[in-house]
This record gives C-alpha cells, structure tokens and sequence, in this order.
C-alpha cells in the first residue's frame, strides 16, 4: 500500500508538473486578413477575436494586407478590438502587403502595431461611392469625423496623432521604415515568429498590459471556403447579373409553366441577390427603376409602342443599376461598363424578337382549315373527302354528284363543310 501512495503521488506529481509547463506556453491565434473589409469578412474577424480570448489564447495577432472597404464594417472591427480581454497584436504582413484605408484604423485601434519590410499604411480619405470626392459639405462633415476617429486611436495608444490627421486629410502613405521613423508603428519585424520574440515583455497603451510571446505557439487561421465564398457573393457586379438572372428565370416560368429548370435556377439567384442587397447598403430608387425598366421591357413586348417603352425601360434599367450601389464607397460601386453592356445586348436581343414576333404577325395564315383551300382530295362512301389523313363533309360545286374514288380539289371551307370540284384533268398532246 505504501508503494502504490508513493507511485500515485509521483503520477500526480508529474501530470501536474507537465500541466503547468504547458500552461506556462504562450499560445497566439495569428489571424491572416488577407481580404476587405465588409460586413462578411468583419463578422469573421470579430469571431476570430472572440475565439482567441475564449480559447484562452496569449494574445491575437492580426496579419493585415487589405485596400480597405466599408466604413460601418471597420468600426465595428475597431470596436471588436478595443474590447477584447487579450492583447491585440497587428501586424501588416507579409511582404508587399499593405494596411490601406480602413485597414488603418484596424491597425491603429491595435494594442501593439507593426510592420514588415516592403510594406505601406495609409490613404485613409474618405471617398464618395463612385470613387470620387465628396461634395464641400459633406466632404468637410466626414473627413473631419474620421480624422478626429484616426487621431484618437493614435493619441491613445502612444502613436503619431499629426500623421493619423495627414492620412485622412491628405491621404499620406508610409512605407514601414517611415512609419517606424514617425512613431506610425511600434515596431517592424522581418516575420511573426521574429515579431513576437522582439516584444515580448512590452507593456502596451493604453491597457498596460504586458506581452508574453517569446516562445510562443502560433496557431494560423485564414479565412475558410464558405468566408471567401460568401465576400465573393456581395460583388455588387455579381450581384446586379444575379437580380436580372433571377428575374428573367421566374419569368421564364410563369410565361411557360412547367419547364422547371429555369424558375428553379432563377429562385436560386434572385434568392443569392436578396443575400447580397441585404449585405451591402443599397439605394432603394436604383432598385425601382431596374424593376421599372424591366417592365416595360415587358409590356413593350405585348403592345405596339414602336420600341419606344423598350427605349425607356434600357434608360431606367442603365439608371437604375448605376444608382443601386450608389451609397457604397468605391470598391462596392457597379461598373458603368458592364451596366451599359448588359443594357445593349439586352436590347440587341428584344429588338430581334419583336422584329421576329412583327414579321410572325404579318406572315399569311398557314394553320387550321384555310391551308386547306388548293389541297387535292379522294372521295369516299357517304359523301365524304378524304385530304390531308382527314375525312370531312363535301359538297361538289358542280352539278355532277360526287362518286367514290373521284379525285376532288377543295376550293373552300364552310363551316365543317368542305366545298369541292373534280380535280382538273389534263390531256397531254400526242
């Protein structure tokens, strides 16, 4: 018994031995933000954050290349970092990457920023949706609230306040040395590994809390299949061709029921585009009139206008799919190009159905009993005509009664009554 006391407590001893090493081994959740910034990829970062504090991580670094996106996406990014229990490290990696317009604050709103060699931050000016500058007004109303954002963020954790404003003021962009040189970022480091052997023992700001990453276990998460899926559905090219597929699909079916497979694939896309409206801020006049333009497109096709409701519903479907994004800074705008492209080949292809449809209307009736005018016939028992497989009821124009196996020839149709005549015999010449 004394012997079996001993060995439990040695196997005590060292489970709690090796309990305690593992514990004492840093771990730190490197999350690669290789993607914009938009409500789909912020949804997957702040969960990335949420996990690493649950997980009981060391801290969670933040590897940034990104041109930037949304701006109601990266503050709740910002917001998702100022709260997190762990450290939050960004690093703006790999080689060549850079932390672009939103990209900034995500950095910035870090508890220890850093950068690798070749890397760039800045350009943090707000732009309109199209790309362009904002109007006076508004210019000077959202440059203003995002520099005293940036300038916060940068005052309070002990960084460059004056360049933060340059940045949205003037569009400032830093390679990393200049940004180590101007106090932009804390530190740069060839790699992560590197990055985290160089800080460890810092105490950050304005949290004061003190790093332990020397030796630690890096755990890489990038974002899965189904992230990048979903960021490549809110394209908002993607998503215009998708509402007109989707509609012209149910179309399809409701004009033809029964067919299946085009209603089916357009539920599936029209359902894809609601995902997409719902992602991205829309601009509800836009919508309108691609939905405006359609119809006409539609009832042109039932009218005679002259092509003029096809004219008007190609101007509102161009309008509309110019304006549906129109709130959206620029990498979420619809392209002119593909919008006017989309509107010319769907107007090349009504033009050539309403002429094929008009040329239809005018072309001589060749179906039902009138084809049978000019047709050649037997007769047969009871007064009636054999044409065309079918037997009907004649009547001879002449005064001689029809006989069966006579050859008749129909010269007109009353009714369900075919009138007839012996079918001309010709003599040839000897």
């Amino acid at each position: 018994m004394r012997g079996f006391l001993v060995l439990l407590a040695a196997v005590v001893s060292a489970l709690a031995v090796g309990e305690t090493g593992s514990a004492a081994t840093p771990r730190v959740l490197a999350v690669h933000f290789d993607v914009e910034v938009n409500p789909v990829t912020q949804d997957w970062l702040s969960n990335q954050l949420r996990r690493a504090s649950d997980d009981g991580y060391t801290a969670v670094a933040i590897l940034i290349d990104t041109p930037g996106g949304l701006s109601e996406s990266m503050r709740k990014i910002v917001q998702a970092e100022l709260s997190s229990r762990i450290p939050v490290l960004a690093y703006v990696s790999p080689r060549g990457a850079r932390a672009a317009s939103a990209g900034v604050w995500i950095g910035q709103a870090a508890d220890l920023l850093a950068m690798a060699p070749e890397t760039n931050i800045g350009s943090s000016t707000p732009i309109s949706g199209s790309g362009g500058n904002l109007g006076s007004d508004l210019r000077r109303k959202v440059v203003n609230d995002a520099a005293a954002s940036l300038r916060g963020l940068a005052k309070s954790h002990g960084r460059n306040a004056a360049w933060a404003d340059r940045a949205v003021r003037e569009a400032s962009n830093l390679t990393a040395e200049e940004a180590l040189a101007q106090n932009v970022v804390d530190v740069t480091a060839p790699t992560l590994g590197a990055l985290l052997e160089q800080i460890d023992g810092r105490t950050t700001k304005p949290r004061g809390l003190v790093l332990r990453t020397a030796g630690a276990r890096v755990v890489d998460v990038h974002p899965s299949f189904f992230t990048r899926l979903l960021n490549t559905l809110i394209d908002p090219n993607l998503i215009f061709l998708l509402f007109l597929a989707g509609l012209a699909g149910i179309g399809f079916e409701i004009f033809h029921p029964g067919v299946v497979l085009p209603g089916a694939l357009g539920a599936v896309a029209l359902l894809t585009a609601l995902f997409g409206f719902s992602v991205l801020p829309i601009d509800w006049a836009g919508l309108a009139l691609i939905l405006l333009g359609l119809a006409l497109l539609v009832v042109d096709a039932h009218v005679v206008s002259h092509g003029t409701l096809t004219l008007s519903g190609l101007v509102a479907l161009v309008v509309g799919g110019l304006l549906l994004f129109h709130d959206a800074p620029s990498p979420y705008t619809t392209s002119a190009p593909l919008v006017v492209g989309v509107a010319l080949a769907l107007g090349g292809f009504w033009a050539f159905a309403l002429t094929k449809a008009v040329q239809v209307r005018r072309r001589p009736v060749t179906t039902g009993v009138g084809q049978l005018v000019g047709v050649a016939g037997v007769v047969r028992p009871g007064g009636l005509v054999f044409v065309n497989g079918e037997l009907w009821r004649a009547r001879s124009l002449e005064s001689e009664p029809l006989r069966p196996g006579d050859r008749v020839q129909v010269e007109g149709v009353e009714g369900l009554e075919l009138a007839v005549r012996p079918e001309p015999t010709h003599v040839g010449v000897p």
